[in-house]
């Protein structure tokens, strides 16, 4: 069969700003595992800088028996419009939806778009693999686990599917596929990997336990090399961004990591994802010599108050010692802080920027509370009468979507711009800039303290 994957037209807020975007892993997963059997396209809208009109043609071009759409909260209309067109230019074509957003509203997600024929719930190697088979079969849908599809006027739910237990036993995403020379970051060329899926952690902001499953699964160190080494002697990229919620969760086998990276004598840069609770001395030294340059820490408060109230499970001191640890081996820190949480008021607002202006940090990510379906925040918001609207495209992590009792949607949107304004416009971050030619970075701080006195 002829399957085209999409990633529709989207201007992500993250692509708006750093004007980056990333492969789409998920769906080069997926062809890896279909293309044995079935003629498979991948189209990036947002690297293509594609229309919806240039979907339309590709889809006229190929003429696909599946197509199959991912998308995230905010931009599932763009998926509906996808799936659409898809109709509009072969009616018989069979439309299948994924990712968190349609995982955790399926029904809803039919509901509000009749063009979609089957939603892929979690993990969707094997259970897309299945549809396929069972679709050029003309076998019932319902013997494939976990999809939600259309039977008739009816909208049925199947058995849930198991996660994936050996993921090693995944092959290797098909970036042959992609159009790989136009992911660049300030011009040089990247990718990103997948290295484990699952989280142990139950976070209330965060969906990733149980999208990925409540239990860490990590990809052997020899599977995560051989994967490396394609990407490094084939598509001779140098920088990898690794993806996992937590790469450090194993530090054994992140260690193994790294020294199959030194072994190799691979000239790379790499970036990853951690908690403050998973580095030592030890990992983060090795990981600064296999060309580790910069780490994601998802600290999120610097009220401890917050911190016990979401579910972190880590103090500021921790925090603190993480940051110093990393500064130490000369890696660079990004601190990620949300703002607006349920529990927040204007003070614990002003706490957390004030903390994050205390730590040693090159770059902070502040965010609003966006309580993504799938996250128990949202589950309370909702039951609660605490939302603020269901349209999903403002879904962004940008604008307020819950009301809180101590603080008003215009105090949270006014701290949220002061953040960012009080902690890039200062000396120390300016003179980093320069230091290092971070020139863009430059641009968007001016262009944010320009719309932050525009809106005073």
């Amino acid at each position: 069969m002829k399957v085209c994957l999409i990633s529709p037209p989207y201007n992500s807020a993250v692509k708006s700003v750093v004007g980056v975007s990333s492969p789409p892993l998920g769906l080069a997963y997926i062809a890896s595992m279909l293309r044995q059997n079935h003629e498979v396209k991948i189209i990036d809208s947002n690297i293509l800088n594609y229309t919806l009109e240039d979907v339309e043609k590709e889809l006229q071009s190929f003429n696909p028996d599946i197509v199959g759409i991912t998308s995230v909260t905010p931009s599932i209309y763009e998926a509906y419009k996808v799936a659409e067109t898809a109709k509009k230019v072969n009616e018989d074509c069979t439309v299948v939806l994924g990712g968190p957003h349609a995982t955790f509203m399926p029904r809803r997600t039919m509901e509000e778009c009749k063009y979609i024929d089957v939603i892929v719930k979690g993990e969707g190697e094997e259970t897309t693999k299945e549809l396929i088979e069972n679709i050029e079969k003309g076998a019932s849908l319902n013997e494939v686990k976990g999809i939600t599809f259309r039977e008739e006027n009816e909208i049925i739910d199947s058995e849930p599917r198991p996660f994936i237990k050996n993921i090693d036993e995944i092959p290797f995403p098909s970036r042959d596929l992609l159009p790989m020379h136009l992911y660049q970051v300030n011009g040089v060329k990247y990718t990103t990997m997948l290295t484990s899926r699952g989280c142990p952690f139950k976070c209330s902001f965060c969906s990733s336990s149980r999208l990925f499953g409540g239990y860490w699964r990590g990809r052997s160190p020899e599977n995560v090399l051989e994967e490396m080494k394609i990407v490094y002697e084939k598509y001779r990229i140098r920088n990898i961004e690794f993806m996992d919620d937590t790469f450090t969760l194993n530090q054994e086998r992140a260690e193994e990591i790294c020294d199959g990276i030194i072994k190799e004598g691979w000239d790379i840069s790499w970036g990853a994802s951690s908690r403050v609770d998973t580095l030592s001395k030890k990992l983060v030294e090795k990981m600064k010599k296999a060309g580790c340059w910069i780490l994601f820490l998802g600290i999120e408060s610097g009220s401890q108050k917050i911190l016990d109230t979401i579910g972190k499970r880590i103090t500021l001191e921790q925090v603190k010692k993480a940051v110093k640890i990393l500064k130490d081996a000369e890696i660079q820190v990004l601190g990620s802080f949300i703002i607006g949480f349920l529990q927040d008021t204007t003070e614990t607002i002003k706490e957390t920027i004030k903390f994050a202006k205390s730590l040693n940090l090159d770059y902070a990510e502040f965010s609003i509370l966006t309580p993504y379906p799938g996250t128990p925040i949202f589950d309370y918001a909702k039951k609660n009468n605490m939302l603020l609207t269901e349209d999903w495209s403002k879904y962004t992590a940008v604008e307020p979507i819950v009301k809180i009792a101590g603080a008003s949607e215009r105090e949270v949107k006014a701290l949220f711009q002061k953040a960012y304004i009080t902690f890039y416009l200062r000396p120390k971050i300016v003179m980093g800039w320069l230091k290092n030619k971070q020139f863009s970075f430059m641009k968007s701080g001016i262009r944010a303290l320009m719309n932050y006195l525009e809106g005073r």
